[in-house]
């Protein structure tokens, strides 16, 4: 059935008038779905003449508003020693990783992905290589990050380039090189031939034709019922010459021109995905790597949110499939699983936080149950006040220089030492190398000169909130929360009722020193005793703990022309007794200077704005609302004021002297 000529299927289709049951219509559809998702794996498995309609975009460094797919391609590395080798490349909240090569020093891969690429969306790749000789151990040796916008408008003739692979744990050192390609297709031609593929999958007879009947099954898969009433029509305009039967270019070009117009293509066929009307091109896009995922090429593994995610062995999956681990971004990377995935505003992709293994088992143990918290009831609390002062003491001692090179080693790709303000030997305690300082420069200050623009108070994983009631939905869920139980009995504490709430968490390897998002005036800094929680999300996220409202903090007040009050709440934690400020009471201050700092552990700032003050910015809102962490540095943009500022009043003429 349907294997006949492309005439002969017309007549039977308008000799039924569409009076087949909605089950064989179902059937249908059914069958097309599957031989879409065949001819996706046969194309993959095909030859690379596909690659002939990709080239470089010749306006790519200038337009405006670009969008298309980028075709990259890992070819080949070259390195110190011979092993196994896979190489994995992050780019946006996608990583891939390809097979693993032979035991060489020069791995080959020739692996291929395809990557929607558009101006204000994630363009920096970042590819990891990875040496392979044990079951579950694989050991990241090199890394380069490629903006793929500057790759492929490099005035070159070949589309191949050589990068540097750098150490991780000594960025200045190389470790050896990859060879990268990537090409970029017009989105027009997109268009077509996603167009082109498909109404291949109708064409029963192979002739190159469709048939009336051959593109009303077409327009069944898409689930556009206005399409479904109007296929007649598009199907005549396309048929220029009135024989019955259409080319696939023409029909091809019709479809492109009418989703720009209308789309007929409410769900993608392969995934079943929902596309956004408003979206157009992008729908096309996403159509188009969804069915064709590669061009003959070996095609990565997907799946991964991290590079280390995709470096894990065997072991690894065997304890996601016995639900031991769980990895996944947001809320549940926080407070259920031994991973921390946020998003890195910068590089635009996800990015893991290093954390032992032990002390993730440990906080779980504690936080996350009844039990865990009866023992903090019962004396722990001070046992972690205990721990945390005697750490102190400890980590200002001259001998604990020695940990310092442990702990850069640990933290090996999260640390720039090149930004640091002194050398490694000037620091003669951890602490000392704990708080220590960058060079001028290296935080940029987003805005200078305009204080109606926030920005963020430290080097940290962000959340964001227009109220009190969005973070505890989504993130913070202790139940005794409050603006009141958070700020205390300052006197100004009701100002900020109904305010907007920014969460600061700032992690071991972060940069320490914490600066002020905003100018103004200090009205006061007020201690409130309290308890050394852990600030980790696994402690934030239980519903047994009340970490912001029970921690030892200082609150200070911040009196701006731009947002009214501000106030900046900054959070001991565990391994944290001791939060020193560097400016005081009364002092007028900039943005963007620094405020204090906090010796070492992990720690908070929480910054409260008064309600319908400030606009955040959306992108920070948007991954919140998923709960998921942003990684932020000190200067970023947080947001713009929605207060109009008040203006000086006009002198009263009628009592101005004229001399």
């Amino acid at each position: 059935m349907g294997h006949g000529s492309s005439k002969s299927s017309s007549s039977d289709d308008s000799t039924n008038g569409g009076g087949s049951n909605s089950k064989s219509r179902s059937s249908r559809r059914e069958i097309i779905k599957n031989k879409l998702h065949l001819h996706r794996h046969l194309h993959r498995r095909g030859d690379r003449s596909s690659r002939g309609s990709l080239s470089r975009h010749p306006k790519l460094s200038s337009l405006e508003d670009f969008a298309g797919i980028a075709l990259v391609t890992l070819i080949s590395a070259e390195m110190k020693f011979k092993d196994k080798w896979f190489a994995c490349i992050s780019i946006g909240e996608q990583t891939f990783r390809t097979e693993t090569s032979n035991q060489t020093i020069k791995p080959q891969w020739n692996s291929e992905k395809k990557f929607l690429l558009e101006k204000n969306g994630p363009h920096v790749a970042k590819i990891s290589v990875f040496e392979t000789n044990r079951l579950s151990k694989n050991h990241l040796i090199g890394y380069c990050e490629v903006d793929l916008f500057e790759f492929l408008s490099l005035d070159s003739d070949s589309d191949i380039e050589v990068f540097e692979l750098l150490n991780p744990s000594s960025p200045s050192v190389l470790v050896g090189n990859i060879s990268l390609s990537c090409s970029i297709e017009d989105p027009t031609e997109t268009e077509k031939s996603f167009a082109r593929r498909i109404l291949a999958i109708v064409d029963y007879n192979g002739d190159g034709q469709l048939s009336f009947y051959e593109f009303s099954e077409l327009i069944n898969v898409f689930g556009n019922q206005h399409a479904e009433k109007k296929k007649a029509e598009l199907f005549k305009a396309a048929d220029e010459n009135g024989d019955g039967v259409v080319s696939m270019d023409e029909l091809a070009t019709l479809l492109a021109m009418q989703q720009e117009k209308e789309p007929l293509i409410n769900n993608c066929p392969v995934c079943g995905e929902f596309l956004e009307v408003s979206d157009k091109l992008n729908s096309m896009i996403h159509m188009s790597l969804c069915f064709d995922e590669g061009t003959g090429n070996q095609v990565m593994t997907g799946g991964f949110l991290t590079d280390k995610q995709a470096s894990y062995g065997w072991m690894f999956k065997l304890s996601e499939w016995a639900h031991v681990s769980s990895y996944d971004a947001g809320l549940n990377s926080g407070s259920n699983a031994s991973h921390i995935v946020v998003f890195d505003r910068k590089k635009k992709r996800l990015v893991e936080e290093i954390i032992d293994g032990k002390i993730v088992l440990s906080m779980r143990a504690i936080y996350q149950s009844k039990v865990g918290l009866g023992i903090m009831d019962k004396g722990a609390k001070e046992l972690l006040q205990s721990i945390s002062e005697k750490q102190g003491k400890k980590m200002n001692l001259t001998d604990s220089a020695k940990d310092i090179p442990e702990f850069l080693k640990f933290f090996k790709d999260q640390i720039n030492m090149a930004e640091v303000k002194y050398p490694l030997h000037h620091f003669k305690t951890f602490n000392e190398f704990f708080i220590r300082e960058l060079k001028p420069g290296a935080r940029p200050i987003a805005y200078v000169g305009r204080d109606d623009v926030a920005v963020c108070a430290a080097d940290c994983r962000l959340m964001t909130f227009n109220t009190v009631e969005e973070s505890l939905r989504f993130w913070i869920k202790g139940k005794k929360f409050s603006m009141r139980g958070l700020l205390g009995n300052i006197p100004c504490a009701d100002t900020f009722i109904g305010g907007t709430l920014v969460i600061f968490r700032l992690a071991p390897q972060d940069y320490h020193r914490f600066h002020f998002p905003v100018s103004g005036k200090i009205e006061q800094i007020v201690d409130i005793p309290g308890c050394l929680y852990t600030v980790n999300p696994i402690a934030v996220n239980s519903k047994y703990c009340n970490v912001f409202t029970e921690n030892k903090r200082a609150v200070s007040i911040i009196s701006t022309a731009d947002f009214g009050k501000v106030a900046f709440v900054a959070i001991g934690a565990t391994m944290v007794g001791s939060i020193t400020f560097t400016k005081k009471k009364g002092d007028y201050v900039q943005k963007g200077d620094e405020f204090g700092y906090f010796l070492f552990g992990g720690s908070t700032v929480i910054c409260v704005f008064e309600k319908d003050s400030i606009a955040l910015d959306e992108d920070l809102l948007a991954y919140s609302a998923r709960s998921i962490e942003t990684l932020v540095s000190v200067g970023m943009r947080l947001g713009v004021s929605t207060r109009k500022r008040a203006e000086p009043p006009l002198p009263d003429i009628r009592n101005i002297t004229i001399f």
